[in-house]
């Protein structure tokens, strides 16, 4: 089969933003924690992120998260199935019982109408992954979780510069984590961000973000000395890599004109296979204004996906499957004892992804597409 692309095809690659050396080499001379100030005025003048940590990876977000929950054994969290282990290893780190929820059945985002049955009196989180950057139902569930007094963790770690009901997303439960790993539309290689929502947790997590001492209150003349408070660990980004990361919020407005122009192309080329039933296409709503994370499909089994990986491969075209139901996973499909978790499944084996980055070209897209439209329609290419 010949190539549809006339040279390789990344499937990812990361924004290299002319200043971000020079940023390095900066604070390096320096010596100052500056950087980190920098991208938190950013934060804060661009989305109203009043109280942001920047940490060395959002899985120490979440972490830091996992320790203001003040969890104890016993204690439940209600988490996606379908998400990266560090969206529930931080609370089963603390003890707590994790309880597995199920996609929707047109989104990977969690399913709010059965949320209902997953609650007992043990119950004390809700943690919520906008899944590729397009938001859960949040009105629904920050409803739900204020029937039921739980605190609402935002795995944001997929959502920079994501929106719903014209809020950034981050912004709506008590806390948020949010990724710079490199497969993130801004990237310090790796790193992290909690926002703290709830100003009742802000100065235990002041706390705990300063290895459990009340350094900060010391450095802000409070307290005559500082001294070990509570719990609390190493969770803080180098000046370094904070340095390199506000040479990418930088050109936060660049990265994501290209990344929607090239999402948007995907999403109308393949419009056709859609309406044909051939796959599924991500479910947009009215309320939610996506950030151009990731592009996927969804194929009809699992079988069908491995088939289609090997025709894009004899196109030298990289497309990857995403993550495996955690519910049904090595690890913990011994212990779990809920409901069949069906749509998580299903995208567990039929999610495609397709290449997106900054540098992927509008020849590219469409390369790709035609190399999976050749798939379900091989003699009209």
């Amino acid at each position: 089969m010949s190539s549809f692309s006339e040279h390789p095809i990344l499937f990812n690659k990361p924004f290299l933003p002319d200043n971000g050396l020079r940023n390095i080499v900066n604070a390096f001379i320096s010596g100052k924690k500056s950087f980190a100030q920098k991208c938190q005025q950013f934060f804060n003048e661009k989305y109203n992120f009043k109280n942001t940590f920047f940490t060395s990876s959002c899985t120490g977000a979440l972490e830091m998260a996992s320790l203001l929950l003040n969890l104890k054994p016993g204690d439940e969290v209600i988490i996606p199935s379908f998400t990266f282990v560090s969206s529930a290893n931080p609370f089963l780190l603390r003890g707590a019982t994790i309880v597995f929820a199920d996609s929707s059945a047109d989104s990977p985002n969690i399913e709010v109408d059965r949320l209902e049955v997953l609650i007992t009196k043990k119950t004390k989180a809700i943690v919520v992954v906008h899944y590729g950057g397009i938001a859960c139902d949040m009105n629904s569930i920050m409803q739900f979780a204020n029937k039921h007094n739980l605190i609402v963790v935002e795995d944001a770690a997929h959502a920079i510069d994501a929106y719903y009901d014209n809020k950034p997303l981050g912004s709506f439960g008590h806390l948020s984590a949010f990724s710079f790993h490199n497969t993130k539309n801004i990237s310090s290689d790796e790193g992290g961000m909690l926002v703290v929502n709830d100003e009742s947790l802000l100065a235990r997590a002041e706390i705990i973000f300063e290895k459990g001492t009340n350094r900060k209150a010391f450095n802000r003349g409070q307290v005559k000395k500082y001294e070990w408070m509570d719990v609390g660990s190493s969770f803080c980004m180098s000046n370094l890599t904070a340095a390199y990361l506000y040479s990418q919020l930088e050109h936060l407005d660049e990265i994501q004109k290209k990344r929607m122009t090239l999402w948007n192309l995907y999403f109308q080329s393949l419009k056709p296979l859609q309406e044909k039933k051939f796959i599924q296409l991500p479910k947009l709503t009215a309320l939610s204004q996506h950030n151009a994370h990731l592009f996927f499909i969804v194929c009809k089994s699992e079988d069908e996906r491995n088939l289609i990986i090997e025709h894009m491969a004899k196109t030298n075209i990289p497309v990857a499957f995403h993550y495996s139901s955690l519910h049904n996973s090595s690890f913990f499909k011994s212990q779990y004892r809920g409901l069949p978790l069906i749509n998580t499944d299903k995208f567990s084996f039929c999610l495609l992804r397709l290449p997106l980055h900054y540098y992927l070209s509008e020849s590219d897209v469409m390369a790709i597409t035609r190399a999976l439209q050749s798939f379900y329609l091989p003699n009209t290419i």
